[in-house]
């Protein structure tokens, strides 16, 4: 798996357990580290803020629309039906 699979995947599961369309970085880690991933720290939040933030600068020669900012580390799931 990708990181960014990785990511969407806590994503999802986060949002459905919540039942609320809304997740941080800090959630997204404690997932991740649960399930063993392999990737570093560093990586992880450059993908949930960066690549796959569709309201981030494009800093990156491939970049994901599967977040949107929603507050001051607070995300939510595009095209994500209401949990």
């Amino acid at each position: 798996m990708t990181c960014r699979d990785e990511v969407l995947d806590c994503a999802r599961l986060i949002v459905t357990q919540k039942g609320e369309n809304r997740f941080t970085i800090q959630e997204i880690l404690r997932c991740m580290r649960a399930r063993g991933t392999r990737y570093k720290e560093s990586t992880i939040r450059t993908h949930v803020t960066s690549r796959m933030c569709s309201d981030a600068p494009k800093h990156h020669a491939v970049k994901y629309d599967d977040f949107e900012r929603i507050g001051e580390g607070v995300y939510s799931l595009r095209n994500q039906a209401e949990v």
